[in-house]
Order: structure tokens, then sequence, then C-alpha cells
């Protein structure tokens, strides 16, 4: 049996990230390798794809096969189909989830200093790049939102620590667009009865 081989195969087979685990749940059980056997093989595998215009890269949920970045805008090319666009508001609000997580839509919209559209929220609970990790012990139970593996995979990365810091990215401080509400006084009038952590409910984009 050549666990490299195995490996290799199911890599490119399986249409998402694969983890050790998973790849050892593949084997029977009276062959079923090691996890630093398999470690082993990934590694090999790796090195074999090191001068090639594809690569086996590991991500949150595991390893895949991929084009190289370099290699992208030529690839780009056989897909009529464009990549979704995202607004400015909407990657801000991801920023801010990624960076200060866990976080509740309230505080997003005290650091953004604009009302937080449901739509975002909804966009991006469903691409499950966010989920709900907790309340927060606070009057009205806030959701508490945090990053999930797949906003890792899609990013390409294999964990936060791999997010540029704080310091090599612009401060969050863009014009108000996309039919964002600012949070001026006459909105703060209708939260009187509300704590700052409290979540409003704000218009739709």
């Amino acid at each position: 049996m050549n666990v490299k081989r195995i490996v290799e195969a199911l890599l490119f087979a399986s249409d998402k990230p694969l983890s050790l685990k998973q790849l050892q749940a593949v084997f029977s059980e009276l062959e079923q390798p090691s996890i630093q056997t398999l470690e082993y093989a990934i590694a090999d595998i790796i090195q074999n794809y090191s001068d090639r215009p594809v690569e086996l890269k590991a991500v949150a949920s595991g390893y895949r096969f991929q084009v190289r970045e370099e290699m992208s805008p030529w690839v780009a090319r056989l897909f009529e189909e464009k990549p979704p666009r995202y607004s400015r508001a909407l990657l801000e609000t991801l920023s801010i989830i990624a960076y200060r997580q866990p976080v509740t839509r309230g505080e997003i919209e005290d650091i953004r200093g604009v009302v937080v559209s449901s739509s975002i929220i909804r966009t991006l609970l469903e691409r499950e790049w966010i989920k709900v990790v907790a309340h927060k012990e606070a009057p009205g139970r806030p959701a508490l939102y945090a990053t999930t593996h797949s906003f890792l995979d899609y990013f390409n990365l294999s964990s936060l620590v791999q997010l540029p810091t704080l310091k090599e990215i612009q401060t969050l401080n863009y014009p108000i667009k996309d039919n964002e509400q600012p949070m001026q006084a006459d909105r703060e009038q209708q939260k009187t009865n509300q704590t700052p952590l409290q979540e409003s409910t704000p218009a739709d984009a």
C-alpha cells in the first residue's frame, strides 16, 4: 500500500479540504496509517509540487490542491462567471468581526459609526463566513459573532494569526456609502431605553 499515492488521489478527488483525520478515516481499520505517516506523505507531496503551477495548500479545514496565486489571472479567463463583488460596508464589517471577535452587532456599529445593515449580517451568515458563538450577558442578550473555518478557507488562511496586523491595514475611515444610515442624534434618541451593547433594529440597506 502506497499511502502517499492514495492521499494524493484523495486530495485530487475531493471538492473540499480534507483534514488528517478525514484522510485517515478513508482507510480500513487494518490498514489505517498513523497521523504521523500521513503528515510525512503530505510533506512529500508538497515538496513534489514545489515547482508546479498547482500546490497542496494547508487551510483551516485541512489540505487542498489549488492553482498557485501567480497562475490565477490565466485560469480566471476560463470562467465566464465573474466572482462576486462585495460592498465596502460588508468587508469592513467582516474585518471588524475577524479582528475583534467575538463581537456584537452593536459593538460593530460603535466602531464603524454607522448602522450595520441586516442584509450584511445575513449575507455573512449565509456564506458561512461568520456564526453566532454565544449571546452576551447584557440586556437583550445580543448575539456574539465570530469567523468560521469557511472564512479562513475562502481567504486561503490556515489560522487567524495569518491575518495582516492592524498596523498594515488602513484605518476604517471611509465616507458613508451603500445607503448606510449615520448613527446621528435622532437615532440615538430612539435608543434611550437601551444599553450601549443592546442591539437595535436597523433598516436594511
